[in-house]
């Protein structure tokens, strides 16, 4: 590919995914290796074209003694060269690393974005250009796939997200060091790049080449590729998640109000907008796959943020079959899932109050969480309890007994609900028509009777769980 062709196909990205504007600023990240230096001779031979403002910026981790510091001096004598404006910074990314129990390599690239944002606010510059190429790609995409991940994974390095552009990341490094050498242009070597210390490099440096050199020589390439149709799958399927939750999302504040006996507007507007909801028809009708992302958006409507976020919770919230079965299920950030007879709700605990009817059993439960007051007196009621909402780890159910069912005695000692419901003397009749609120086989509250030792609320609880029970519409 000769110079033309390579300027060329890089504006054409550049413009197919509208990575910049006319009048932008664009800070270039500079390491001085074969990357990086093409990315900022590419935008330097395009900055009038493009009409943008360019800078660069390059990071001294602290490792690698004097050849660090050849990288630097190398990458500011290329920016004097050019007529660009250089900015560099100093850190110790081993020591980053130790405080924080991450790799060098993870240290490496938080302090290098910290430092890209933070210069790139205060240069006034609304775009940070990376040299990620199409072997980064290809790297992550197989990176993520064998330690396990969705179409989000598969998607790969996107080419922009947030301020941050990646104009190389459909060449090839052939490409790359082709045109630099085509152009008489020098760059660094970093040594720890041939080094397989870190997983990525061994990917890098011989998984990457195996399955080209036995699979097809075209497999980095073919990887990128499917990372590519991986994020407009993934995109598609957000959208629709979107698409859903704004046709739920009730828009008649007054009606709500009425509905829940609440008269203060601002009050819904604040409550609400904590809140993610979809009926349960609804979600229960979507394909597995769009469930996912239904959970996703509802927990960034909620406020909260996926970045935790595992395939364990999502199907942790899917399993939930509401009051009779799983009611909750607790989810990164503080965020909880909550199931209705209803409808499905996201929300911080204190948000989250809901209520089912058990049609079959005649009763009415409602579940409320709440921070505990420091002179909280816990009152006898037969038909509400309050337990330790902090020691509830699971999904809560209620059901009626199975087999091997507990609760906890005062003195810690385990008794099974058989032996319990037998020195009770309650009727075998009776036995299995019994409500119990559990998680697993630990029951909370034989409904009607005692609770778990285990969960009774103490000096050290931070969060209740009210829980009531009334009769329901067959009982008058």
């Amino acid at each position: 590919m000769n110079t033309a062709d390579m300027k060329k196909k890089v504006l054409d990205f550049i413009r197919e995914q509208h990575m910049v504007e006319e009048g932008d600023g664009v800070l270039a990240a500079v390491s001085g290796g074969a990357d990086s230096v093409c990315l900022l001779f590419l935008l330097c031979s395009m900055r009038e074209e493009l009409a943008v403002r360019l800078a660069a910026f390059h990071l001294h981790h602290g490792l690698r003694g004097a050849e660090a510091d050849r990288d630097e001096a190398f990458v500011k004598q290329l920016c004097g060269a050019w007529q660009i404006p250089f900015y560099s910074a100093h850190e110790d990314a081993a020591a980053y690393g130790r405080e924080r129990g991450i790799s060098e390599e993870e240290a490496g690239r938080e302090l290098r974005y910290s430092h890209l944002e933070a210069l790139a606010d205060r240069l006034s510059f609304g775009k940070i250009a990376v040299a990620h190429h199409r072997e980064d790609q290809a790297e992550t995409v197989v990176f993520h796939l064998f330690r396990g991940t969705g179409l989000k994974g598969m998607g790969g390095i996107r080419p922009v997200r947030g301020k941050i552009i990646r104009p190389l990341l459909e060449c090839s490094r052939q490409e790359i060091e082709g045109y630099l050498r085509e152009n008489g242009i020098s760059w660094c070597e970093d040594s720890t790049n041939s080094e397989n210390t870190y997983k990525r490099n061994r990917i890098r440096n011989e998984l990457l080449p195996w399955a080209g050199q036995y699979l097809n020589e075209r497999a980095s390439e073919h990887a990128a590729q499917f990372a590519r149709f991986a994020a407009q799958a993934d995109a598609y399927f957000e959208a629709q998640a979107e698409m859903i939750l704004e046709a739920e999302r009730r828009t008649d504040p007054e009606e709500l109000l009425e509905a829940e006996g609440r008269t203060d507007s601002e009050n819904w507007t604040e409550t609400e907008s904590r809140t993610a909801a979809v009926s349960v028809h609804t979600f229960d009708s979507q394909p597995e796959i769009l469930k996912g992302y239904l959970v996703r958006a509802m927990i960034r409507q909620a406020g909260g943020s996926a970045r935790n976020l595992t395939e364990r919770h999502i199907q942790a919230v899917c399993a939930l079959t509401g009051p009779g079965g799983g009611v909750r299920a607790d989810l990164p950030g503080g965020l909880q899932a909550v199931r209705g007879y209803r409808e499905l709700r996201i929300a911080r605990p204190e948000r989250l109050e809901e209520s089912g009817i058990l049609e079959q059993l005649g009763k009415q439960l409602q579940f409320r969480v709440y921070p505990r007051e420091k002179q909280l007196e816990i009152p006898k009621n037969r038909c509400t309890k309050w337990f330790d909402y902090d020691r509830i780890k699971g999904t809560l159910s209620v059901r009626t007994r199975k087999e091997g069912d507990y609760f906890l005695l005062r003195d810690g000692k385990k008794k099974l609900l058989r032996r319990y419901l037998i020195d009770e003397k309650i009727p075998e009749a009776e036995r299995d028509k019994l409500l119990l609120l559990t998680e697993g086989s630990h029951v909370l509250w034989v409904i009607g009777y005692r609770i778990s030792e285990y969960y009774k609320v103490s000096e050290t609880t931070e969060k209740i769980l009210e829980v009531s029970v009334c009769k329901g519409e067959k009982d008058g």
